[in-house]
């Protein structure tokens, strides 16, 4: 919490303490013990490898604020696990798995677009004041900000605050609302990955093209692993951080040229591509996917997606160390609105769901891909089977192309209904 003194602020104290997390809940979720089994039961072990931190984080043992480490577990380790999520992709069983995951995509999208207006006007019959403000102040300003980022991402957040003018401290706490809340939905779909079979046979969900991408691509792994040497394990490494080299190189070319032209980008609306993390992660999928036609698809045989997931991983607790837990008491009203938001995006999604008889993967993407982006939505894809991250990636990239206008259309009707 704010002015709450740190106990741990070096990052190789922080990492080290991550570390021990996640090898701690791995080791004691595969115990035959009976407490561990009933632990994980009701508390999976991906979450807990969020949540931990995010404990460690509200109680001042160390910070997300004052590290840097998720700055470089998303700019350096994503990009990596990317390419080696990617790089034994089966074009054909994604295109086998049709149409649903798409619509539940563009579900998510509206129920971010009409939940935000349907939030304020719940919270502003009860507190119009709080659902109200004036000028820079101005409630339905700052959400526009949430908007962006729950539709896009961080450029497209921005965006919004530059468009329609929400105050440095409007701003500073539709930031924490943003996090806290997106985080919170994130635990609950880390939660349902695993109890997905049992969301989908209430869903009447044919799951049938998931499983057989999921089995496609385990059999592949299969049928090329082989004890990695010294040399195998170099070569992964330098696939994948030679590759996060190469997207860093051609963001930087990129990002600049992009920058000539920012005022016809902007005036179209497509901010996304202003973004140097916005051409990271396209730049990183692009090279995973083009190495998935070459040889080195082999080395998926000695590790590489292990390698990915570990990266993965260090992402999570990273993100989990920047929730605090403490602050979702202050500031209630605006969280109010938050969680009503989400919500209601929750709602359009499962029953669009319900309608088209989707499975919960695409539910838990399709809304990640929106409200997380390229840095949460294959930790979601890959909490179901690491095999299907890539799709998680794919969809995250699309959400990136739609941020922006997505987020005027829902700030243009909270404006509308703002009291």
């Amino acid at each position: 919490m704010e002015g709450q003194e740190v106990l741990f602020t070096n990052d190789a104290i922080v990492l080290g303490i991550l570390l021990v997390i996640l090898a701690l809940v791995l080791i004691t979720s595969s115990s035959e013990n009976k407490f561990w089994q009933t632990f994980y039961k009701y508390f999976p072990p991906i979450l807990a490898c969020y949540f931990f931190p995010a404990i460690f984080n509200s109680l001042g043992i160390i910070s997300g604020e004052d590290s840097n480490l998720y700055f470089v577990s998303s700019r350096y380790l994503l990009p990596a696990s990317l390419v080696l999520l990617c790089v034994s992709i089966d074009f054909k069983g994604i295109m086998n798995l049709g149409p649903k995951a798409i619509i539940m995509f563009f579900a998510a999208t509206l129920g971010i677009i009409i939940g935000g207006p349907i939030a304020l006007i719940i919270v502003g019959v009860f507190d119009p004041e709080l659902a109200g403000g004036e000028g820079p102040n101005a409630v339905w300003r700052g959400l526009a900000t949430v908007a962006g980022s729950w539709i896009g991402g961080g450029a497209n957040q921005t965006a919004m605050k530059e468009i329609y003018g929400a105050s440095d401290n409007l701003f500073a706490s539709m930031l924490l609302v943003d996090v806290i809340v997106a985080n919170i939905w994130m635990g609950f779909l880390l939660y349902g990955a695993t109890i997905s079979d049992r969301i989908d046979k209430w869903l009447k969900a044919d799951n049938s093209a998931i499983d057989d991408l999921r089995i496609r691509v385990e059999n592949y792994r299969d049928s090329i692993s082989k004890m990695p040497t010294l040399k195998d394990t170099m070569l992964v490494l330098a696939v994948g951080f030679g590759a996060t080299a190469i997207a860093h190189w051609l963001s930087d070319i990129v990002t600049p040229f992009m920058e000539n032209y920012s005022d016809t980008l902007k005036s179209l609306n497509l901010t996304s591509l202003l973004s140097g993390f916005f051409w990271l992660v396209v730049i990183a999928t692009t090279i995973g996917l083009a190495l998935s036609f070459t040889k080195l698809k082999k080395i998926e045989g000695v590790g590489a997606s292990r390698f990915g997931s570990v990266f993965i991983y260090v992402l999570v607790a990273t993100i989990g160390m920047k929730m605090n837990i403490g602050e979702i008491l202050n500031n209630l009203g605006l969280f109010a609105i938050g969680i009503i938001w989400m919500i209601i995006h929750v709602l359009v999604l499962l029953v669009t769901a319900k309608i088209i008889k989707a499975p919960f993967f695409f539910v838990a993407v399709g809304s990640q891909a929106n409200v997380g982006g390229a840095a949460s939505a294959p930790v979601v894809a890959a909490a179901f089977s690491p095999a299907l991250a890539a799709v998680g990636v794919l969809m995250a990239v699309l959400g990136y192309a739609l941020g922006t206008y997505g987020a005027i259309i829902c700030a243009e009707l909270m404006q509308l209904v703002s009291p």
